[in-house]
C-alpha cells in the first residue's frame, strides 16, 4: 500500500510508507538532494530523515528558505560547539542549547573560566568537526534508557532534563557523528551543512541553572551564525556600529541620564535628558490633543483590591511592588501595590457617572508613571527598566466602533513615528489563543475589524497565529532603526474582560446597558525605552526639534562675552533651547566638547562678529562655519527646530 505525497506546486507522488525527505529530494533532482537542508511535513519543520508513514504534504527546505535554514543552522551550530567543548575538556558537563536572536548558545558546567583564547580555540575545532560532514541521526528512547544512559556518563544536569520531560512525549536522542545530546530537533543531515566560514563565537557570561539563582551558576557561550560570509560580515559591521551608538555610553557622554545601585533599574534623568523627555512628551500631547484623547492622572499606589479585581493579582502578583501599611483604626495591614499598569485606574475614572453610548467613543490618556520587577539579569539601561512612564491610553467604545478606531489608531501612530525618524514600521497580528475568555463571535467581531482596519491604511502584516491575549486579539508595531534593528513598541489591545469584571456599564440608545469595549493602546511603549531607541537610531545626533541643546554660543575671545549674552536672550526669547560657553579657553576645544555632546548648532562670536552683529554658524559633522546676520541667523535656527506637528499647521 502506497502513501501519497504532495508538492508544493501541487503535484503529488506515489512512495511506499517510510519514505524519507532525503529520499524525495533525491527524486526530484540530484541538485535539490544536495541543497535540501530539512523538510516541512504538512507545515511542520523536520528532519530529512524522519521517516513518513501517511499522505502528506512535504516541502524541501533549502538555505533560500531564510528563516527555517538559520533556525537549523543556529540549532546545530550550538551542537557543534558543546560537542568542541567536550572533545577540548572531557570533564565539563553540558546542558542546554537554544537557538536565539541572530545566533546560538549553550550552558557549561566548567570550574574554569572560559577566555576569549579558549573561544577561539573552540571555533578552531568546531571547523574541524564541520569539515568532517559527520551524519546527524537521531532515536527515540524509553525513559529509564535516557537517565541511565546520562548518570552512566555523569550527565547531571541532562539526567534533570529528562526527568522533567512530561509522560508520553518522546525522548529523542540526535548525535552529531559520535557526541550525543537531547533534544527535540529538528537538525540538518550533516555537520557540513554549516557554513564554516558564516559563525562567530562571541562572549562569555554567567547563567544560573534553569534561571534560579538558587541553583548552580554556569558559563554561557554565545555565539553567531549565518548562511553565509556575507551575512556574517554584515552582522558584525552592525555589532560595531551598534556599540558606537550605545545609548549608555552616548546618554554618559552627553550629560543625559544615570543610573546606579541604590535605585536599580530606575533612571536619574539629567537637565539635558529631562529636556529631551519633556520635548517628546510635549509633542506627544499635542497630538494626542488633536486626536481627540482627554488626559488624565491616576494615582501610583492602589489598594490589592482593585488588582484582585481586574485579575493582576493572580497573574501579575510576582512582578508588583507591594508595600503594607498599619492604617489607623484598621484591624489588618491594608496591602497597596505600585501600579503595574494604568488601564484598571482607567476604568474607575470611566466608571465615576452613567456613561452615555453618545459620549463614546471615549479616548483616555495618560503618561503613567509604572513600575514593574524585572530580574537583575533582565535590565539594560533605558531599554529594560523597573520605573517608566507608559504613553497609555485607553479607549472606550462599542462593537461597531473597533473598526474605526483601529484605522485611526494606525493613523496616529503612522504619523507620529514618520516624525521621530521611522518612514515605516512592521505589523503583527496575534489571533485568538485557546485559553480565552469571550464568545467566538465576539472573537469574530474583534479579529475582523482589526484586519479591515489595518487594510484600510496598508495591505502588508504578519499574522501571529494563537498569540493574542487572553481577552482579545492584538497588533503590534516594529520599527527598524538605521542600522536595521528591530523595536517593537506600539501596542493595540481590544479587552471585552477588564470592563466587565470592573463593572463599566454605558447606555444604549434603547435605553438599556451595555459594557463597553475596552481598546489598550500605546505608541512609544515606554518614554525611557523609546527614548534610548532614539538615541541609538540617531546615534545623538538629534533633529534640532528633538536636541535637548539646540545653541551653544560659544566666545573666541573675553570681548565678545556681553554680546554673547544678547545672542543668547534673543535665542531664548524666540523659544529656542540654548547656551551661552564664555569659559576663558580656546574655540577649537569649545567646538570638540559640544561636538562630543551632540550640539547640532554652535554661534561662534569673536570681536569682528561683535562688531558687524553676526555669528559664524558651525553645524554638527560639517567642516566649516557660515557667517550669517543674527537676524537671519536666529529666523533659520528657528524654522529648523519647529516640531514637526507644529510646522504643519504653521503651513
Amino acid at each position: 500500500m502506497s502513501i501519497t505525497i504532495t508538492l508544493p506546486d501541487g503535484a503529488s507522488r506515489e512512495y511506499e510508507p517510510g519514505i524519507t525527505g532525503a529520499e524525495i529530494a533525491a527524486d526530484i533532482s540530484r541538485s535539490l538532494a544536495k541543497a535540501a537542508l530539512a523538510c516541512r511535513i504538512d507545515g511542520r519543520l523536520s528532519d530529512l530523515s524522519r521517516p513518513i508513514e501517511t499522505d502528506a504534504r512535504v516541502e524541501i527546505v533549502t538555505a533560500k528558505d531564510k528563516a527555517e535554514a538559520l533556525e537549523l543552522i543556529r540549532h546545530d551550530a550550538a551542537h557543534i560547539m558543546a560537542r568542541a567543548v567536550q572533545e577540548l575538556w572531557p570533564d565539563v558537563k553540558v546542558t542546554i542549547g537554544p537557538v536565539i536572536e541572530n545566533g546560538f548558545y549553550y550552558d557549561f558546567d566548567r570550574d574554569e573560566p572560559f577566555t576569549p583564547e579558549d573561544l577561539e580555540t573552540i571555533e578552531a575545532r568546531m571547523r574541524q568537526i564541520i569539515a568532517a560532514r559527520d551524519a546527524v541521526r537521531t532515536e527515540v528512547w524509553e525513559r529509564e534508557r535516557a537517565i541511565r544512559h546520562y548518570r552512566d556518563n555523569n550527565e547531571p544536569f541532562k539526567v534533570e532534563l529528562v526527568e522533567a520531560i512530561p509522560e508520553g512525549e518522546p525522548i529523542r536522542m540526535y548525535w552529531h557523528g559520535h557526541w550525543q545530546d537531547l533534544c527535540r530537533g529538528p537538525h540538518l543531515a550533516h555537520t557540513g551543512q554549516v557554513p564554516a566560514d558564516a559563525f562567530k563565537l562571541t562572549h562569555v557570561s554567567g547563567a544560573y541553572w534553569r534561571g534560579d539563582a538558587k541553583n548552580r551558576m554556569l558559563q554561557r557561550i554565545y555565539g553567531v551564525a549565518f548562511r553565509n560570509r556575507e551575512e556574517l560580515k554584515a552582522h558584525l559591521t552592525m555589532l560595531e556600529e551598534a556599540a558606537k551608538r550605545d545609548h549608555r555610553r552616548l546618554g554618559r557622554e552627553m550629560g543625559l541620564f544615570h543610573m546606579q545601585e541604590e535605585a536599580p533599574g530606575m533612571v536619574f534623568w539629567h537637565a539635558d535628558g529631562w529636556a529631551l523627555y519633556r520635548v517628546l512628551q510635549d509633542y506627544m500631547r499635542r497630538r494626542l490633543d488633536a486626536a481627540g484623547y482627554r488626559e488624565v492622572r491616576t494615582p501610583q499606589v492602589v489598594d490589592r483590591k482593585l488588582w484582585i479585581a481586574s485579575g493582576h493579582w493572580d497573574k501579575y502578583r510576582e512582578n508588583m511592588f507591594i508595600t503594607e501599611i498599619d492604617e489607623e483604626h484598621a484591624q489588618e495591614k491594608r496591602v497597596y501595590a505600585l501600579k503595574p499598569m494604568n488601564c484598571p485606574c482607567h476604568v474607575q475614572i470611566f466608571n465615576q457617572g452613567l456613561k452615555s453610548y453618545r459620549e463614546l467613543p471615549l479616548r483616555m490618556a495618560e503618561f503613567g508613571s509604572c513600575h514593574r520587577y524585572e530580574a537583575s539579569g533582565a535590565m539594560h539601561g533605558l531599554m529594560r527598566v523597573r520605573g517608566f512612564t507608559q504613553d497609555d491610553a485607553h479607549i472606550f467604545c462599542t462593537e461597531d466602533q473597533i473598526e474605526s478606531e483601529t484605522a485611526k489608531f494606525i493613523g496616529l501612530l503612522s504619523g507620529i513615528y514618520a516624525d521621530l525618524g521611522f518612514a515605516s514600521f512592521d505589523i503583527k497580528f496575534s489571533t485568538r489563543p485557546e485559553m480565552r475568555v469571550g464568545s467566538d463571535e465576539i472573537w469574530d467581531k474583534a479579529e475582523s475589524a482589526l484586519e479591515k482596519a489595518i487594510l484600510s491604511i496598508r495591505n502588508d502584516y504578519e499574522i501571529d497565529p494563537g498569540e493574542g491575549a487572553f481577552y482579545g486579539p492584538k497588533l503590534d508595531f516594529t520599527l527598524t532603526d538605521a542600522i536595521g534593528r528591530e523595536w517593537q513598541c506600539g501596542t493595540f489591545q481590544v479587552d471585552f474582560n477588564m470592563p466587565r469584571r470592573l463593572g463599566a456599564e454605558y447606555v444604549t440608545p434603547a435605553g438599556d446597558k451595555a459594557t463597553p469595549v475596552m481598546l489598550h493602546r500605546a505608541i512609544l511603549g515606554s518614554f525611557e525605552r523609546f527614548i534610548g531607541i532614539l538615541i541609538e537610531n540617531y546615534a545623538g545626533r538629534f533633529p534640532l526639534w528633538l536636541a535637548p541643546r539646540q545653541v551653544v554660543v560659544a566666545t573666541i575671545v573675553s570681548d565678545a562675552d556681553e554680546y554673547a549674552a544678547r545672542v543668547l536672550e534673543r535665542l531664548r526669547a524666540a523659544g529656542l533651547r540654548a547656551e551661552a560657553d564664555t569659559r576663558n579657553e580656546k574655540i577649537n576645544l569649545k567646538v570638540r566638547e559640544h561636538s562630543l555632546a551632540k550640539v547640532p548648532v554652535l554661534l561662534a562670536v569673536g570681536r569682528q562678529e561683535v562688531e558687524a552683529g553676526t555669528v559664524s554658524l558651525r553645524r554638527l559633522g560639517e567642516k566649516g562655519q557660515k557667517v550669517m546676520d543674527l537676524d537671519a541667523a536666529i529666523a533659520a535656527i528657528v524654522e529648523e527646530a519647529t516640531p514637526p506637528d507644529l510646522a504643519q499647521d504653521r503651513g
